[in-house]
């Protein structure tokens, strides 16, 4: 058999992650690892304790398809109780193999083949990975410039939408520019979505780390949006538990059920044990959420004031686990060189957010740093940093 690439066409550019090569750099110079978003702390103590009695309990099979009960009512009556999103948990709520998972089932569920799905660049690289699975097309809107962050550009918005739309996927807050969008971006979104009878899929794993005061909106609660919205989210950076991959859909039932034919063929179920043991989190553990959220805010001054200070422009962070910072003050605009070269030239790895884009001019200098680390870790991250 031929030793060349046997990849589908429509999967060859994403054989490889940048995550992959600069955690690979990190290791191979003895690197902070600034690049991959997880952090490195556990979770709250009673939601490992759950776990643990789930599995001494014999919770190891198969959970029910769509979840165990527990964590279907936990999510549900969080989204009540926090945004008065009242969803029924068991045809209205689905547990998934993390956030990437819900993604895929309902691109994958939903997209027909030649069908456009709009997103917003930068994108996670995930969205562009499982439209093309579906043999989606995507269509790419920016966020442009705002003073020192980030917001839509509505007009491209608008323009995006036509007869081939199918589906908007909306992440807010938004990874990797750590950009909260608007009350107006929402707003358009909403009212395009209604105007072309588009379905949203949103994206809202970082809605509880929002920074400054400020509050996450759901799509889903905007006028017309809750019966053509799939709201998602999931433990991992709720809970640091990245690696439990617990992740859930909340919507109508039509659009939960084609999310569930997919995925029912993807992993068919998972983290079985750790299921409960999120529910219970879910239940009992949301003031150390408000507590992780006001520690992170604390990181992101940190490394910003570092990277300020090492000669980077920074840009505003209002939320997630990152924080992007401009090189040209410093001579550099090749985000992607620059990013490979800071592992053996200062011992701190970081991402291009290039990467991220379909149009990757406007972006090529940026970078993105993770800041969910440990208080000593960003210490010795800002003092290599001030190497440069």
């Amino acid at each position: 058999m031929s030793s060349a690439n046997r990849t589908v066409d429509r999967l060859r550019p994403f054989t490889t992650t940048i995550f992959a090569e600069m955690s690979a750099l990190a290791v191979d110079h003895d690197a902070v690892n600034l690049g991959q978003g997880f952090p490195d702390t556990d979770g709250p103590a009673s939601m490992l304790d759950a776990a643990r009695q789930a599995i001494t309990d014999g919770r190891n099979q198969y959970p029910p398809g769509i979840g165990v009960p527990e964590l279907r009512r936990a999510v549900a009556r969080t989204q009540h109780d926090l945004y008065g999103l009242d969803y029924d948990p068991d045809r209205e709520v689905l547990i998934t193999v993390g956030a990437t998972e819900a993604i895929a089932g309902a691109v994958v569920g939903l997209v027909e083949p030649g069908d456009e799905v709009i997103m917003i660049e930068p994108y996670y690289d995930a969205y562009a990975a499982t439209v093309a699975m579906a043999g989606g097309v995507r269509r790419v809107v920016p966020l442009v410039p705002d003073g020192d962050g980030f917001r839509l550009d509505r007009e491209r918005l608008a323009a995006a939408f036509g007869p081939k739309t199918s589906m908007v996927l909306v992440n807010s807050p938004h990874n990797p520019t750590g950009t909260v969008l608007s009350r107006d971006d929402l707003t358009e979104i909403a009212r395009l979505c209604v105007e072309h009878d588009v379905v949203a899929v949103t994206d809202e794993v970082y809605e509880h780390l929002v920074f400054d005061g400020r509050t996450h909106t759901p799509l889903a609660t905007l006028p017309g949006m809750r019966e053509r919205t799939l709201r998602i989210s999931s433990a991992a950076k709720t809970f640091n538990c990245t690696g439990w991959k617990v992740g859930w859909v909340s919507g109508p039932p039509e659009l939960v059920s084609a999310t569930r034919t997919a995925k029912q063929y993807m992993s068919y179920v998972g983290s079985g044990p750790f299921q409960p043991a999120v529910a219970h989190a879910l239940e009992h553990e949301m003031g150390w959420v408000r507590e992780s959220a006001l520690a992170l805010q604390a990181k992101r001054d940190r490394i910003s004031a570092a990277l300020t200070d090492a000669g980077f422009a920074v840009h505003r962070s209002e939320a997630t686990y990152f924080v992007c910072a401009d090189p040209r003050p410093l001579g550099v605009d090749d985000g992607i060189e620059f990013c490979r070269s800071l592992p053996e030239r200062i011992g701190v790895a970081a991402v291009p957010v290039s990467v991220f884009t379909d149009d990757r001019e406007p972006w090529h200098h940026l970078l993105r740093f993770a800041f969910a680390k440990r208080d000593e870790v960003i210490a010795e991250a800002a003092d290599r940093l001030r190497r440069l």
